[in-house]
């Protein structure tokens, strides 16, 4: 039976990361990197297709689940009619790029328990059934590039490909399982000690979490929030994935399944704001770097997405051995998106190198003049039809938000000559400015709806307008933004929580399907505080905290009539919306403010 997306939790070591269910099965983990070939994909499919199991044989009264403190590390308490056991899971993080640790532990808490082992390796997302044999006393299961050695006290048996043992725990009795992913190619590394593995986990977390500047009234979902955002970010290169999954539906059952473990370039400046904001320097630092690393070359080929270390080719393919999370088919690796035309990330890009230079963070000398050839490129192009901020197949339109984002890119070199000395056109760049601002008013708002549009023309409205004041284009009180958010208020809303945009199969491209957005939801409760309705938009917020799951995590969809998570998960872009909102809420000068008065 597929487990919702409330009862998964995420575990990592900045490489990549894996997702337990409360029952105790690991459904989901790729090896080595975060876009690697899965080794457990059962989330995807069925159990055959490669999960990790630890639970009670039988008599299972209920799981309780927490992190331990300010960690990564996850416990799950299975209160069973014969006694109580702990499972503790997490991955320490090493140098060594050709391994991947996951340890568990399982600890008898009281009375006794008859506990069952079942560990299923598959690789290549379910399609390769390795051979399994041992190494050492240690078994390993090996099929070409990819391997798993596992270590434990316990006697495991082969049962259908896979190992298998039972074992009863007694109270104060604890046992230890590591697996260590590594190349085929490879001896098995050494195993590590559990108990110090996790006092060293534990402690590097705890030192992480310590960093955090934020100490408001929503600390304990900001500071989650930020551990996500570390555990989804690929710590040899700097990038942050947008999610550490692929295919988990916008609507189950529908063929919305987008791989999203890859880095987009339009969360750059909300991530940056989050991070910095919250005192991570560092990480913000190291996006930067990744950022000006993956966009050099020509303006013509900047994509909207890469791989963790910047790579381009990111061609799709469908698995047709997996059935799909809840039937939901096809499964996809790889995006095609990435062929895309989002005019709208040259302003995220030129927002981004001008938030770090606020911060102080100065960028590469040769930064600039990478900038300003991107904005002669934009220059000439930021009329043309695009394929628009949501990544819609349906072909390209004048779509309103990708000229609100040119026009911020613009605006952001003229201020890098005003505020930072650099050189440049800067009357060639004001009247281009001045030019585009024209055109979106003109042409993106629809007076008979006292709103903004979607695209040039057209009558539906986009959560994207929402982004309006928040990068500066109009200040928040300005009429036509009241009428949008308005607008957005009664057309784009079902249960409180905000939809992208009206449905529209010619837009899109793909039959209709998917739930409420919830970065778009935190993006209504900041302009609700710009506009002066702090009550509004704290309920919208409390509203949006309600639906995590138990250990604070959240996807990138909600479905407020099935009253599930939807989506990839945990998603970033969810998570760093909230980190934001949570300042903007607090702070006089918060990160809403401080990127629309650029």
């Amino acid at each position: 039976m597929t487990l919702p997306l409330e009862d998964y939790g995420l575990i990592g070591n900045a490489r990549t990361a894996a997702l337990v269910g409360r029952d105790g099965s690991i459904d989901w983990m790729c090896a080595p990197r975060f876009d690697s070939s899965a080794a457990f994909a059962a989330m995807l499919g069925r159990p055959a297709d490669g999960r990790w199991a630890i639970r009670p044989a039988t008599g299972i009264l209920s799981a309780e689940r927490r992190y331990r403190g300010d960690t990564l590390i996850l416990e799950t308490r299975f209160h069973t009619r014969s006694g109580r056991v702990l499972l503790v899971d997490f991955m320490p993080g090493t140098q060594d790029e050709q391994r991947v640790d996951l340890l568990r532990l399982v600890i008898g808490e009281a009375g006794s328990v008859d506990m069952r082992f079942e560990l299923t390796p598959r690789f290549d997302y379910g399609r390769s059934v390795p051979w399994l044999r041992r190494y050492g006393e240690r078994p390993c299961a090996i099929a070409g590039p990819d391997a798993l050695t596992l270590s434990t006290p316990l006697p495991v048996e082969i049962v259908d490909a896979a190992w298998h043992a039972d074992f009863t725990l007694v109270a104060g009795q604890k046992v230890a399982f590591h697996l260590i992913w590594h190349p085929g190619h490879h001896p098995a590394p050494p195993p590590l000690d559990a108990e110090d593995c996790l006092a060293d986990t534990e402690r590097r977390w705890l030192a992480w979490s310590s960093r955090c500047t934020y100490d408001g009234r929503w600390r304990d979902a900001v500071m989650r929030s930020l551990i996500t955002l570390k555990a989804l970010t690929h710590r040899p290169t700097g990038g942050i994935v947008a999610a550490p999954t692929t295919s988990l539906p916008e609507a189950v059952g529908g063929v919305r399944n987008w791989d999203y473990r890859y880095c987009w370039l339009r969360d750059a400046t909300f991530t940056l704001y989050a991070l910095l904001t919250s005192g991570y320097h560092e990480e913000a630092h190291a996006w930067r770097e990744w950022l000006l690393r993956t966009v050099a070359g020509q303006p013509a080929q900047l994509q909207i997405m890469y791989g963790l270390a910047g790579e381009r080719r990111l061609e799709e393919q469908a698995l047709p051995w997996l059935d799909g999370y809840a039937g939901s088919r096809p499964v996809r690796i790889g995006n095609d998106a990435h062929h895309q035309l989002q005019l709208d990330v040259f302003g995220e890009l030129m927002d981004t190198l001008h938030v770090v230079r606020k911060a102080g963070i100065e960028p590469e000398p040769e930064a600039w003049d990478v900038q300003k050839v991107f904005l002669d490129f934009l220059e000439g192009h930021w009329r043309d039809p695009d394929d628009g901020l949501w990544e819609v197949r349906g072909g390209r339109r004048q779509f309103t938000h990708s000229k609100v984002m040119a026009w911020v890119a613009v605006d952001r070199a003229i201020k890098a000559v005003e505020i930072f000395g650099r050189a440049g056109p800067v009357e060639r760049w004001r009247r281009l400015q001045r030019q585009i601002h024209q055109d979106v008013l003109a042409k993106g708002f629809d007076p008979e709806l006292n709103s903004f549009v979607q695209y040039y023309g057209g009558k539906t409205l986009d959560a994207s307008l929402l982004m309006v004041p928040l990068v500066g284009f109009l200040p928040a009180r300005d009429p036509r933004v009241l009428g949008t958010v308005s607008a957005i208020e009664h057309g784009l809303i079902h249960d409180g929580l905000v939809y992208r945009y009206s449905p529209d199969p010619k837009i899109e491209g793909l039959p209709p399907g998917e739930a409420s957005f919830l970065a778009c939801t935190f993006w209504l409760a900041d302009n609700l505080a710009m506009q002066g309705r702090g009550r509004d938009a704290c309920d919208l917020f409390e509203r949006l905290l309600d639906l995590r799951n138990d250990l604070g995590l959240l996807s990138e969809e909600y479905d407020p009539i099935r009253r599930r998570l939807l989506g990839n998960f945990p998603q970033a872009f969810s998570h760093v919306a909230l980190v934001n909102t949570a300042h903007n809420l607090e702070m006089a000068f918060g990160p809403a403010k401080q990127r629309s008065a650029a």
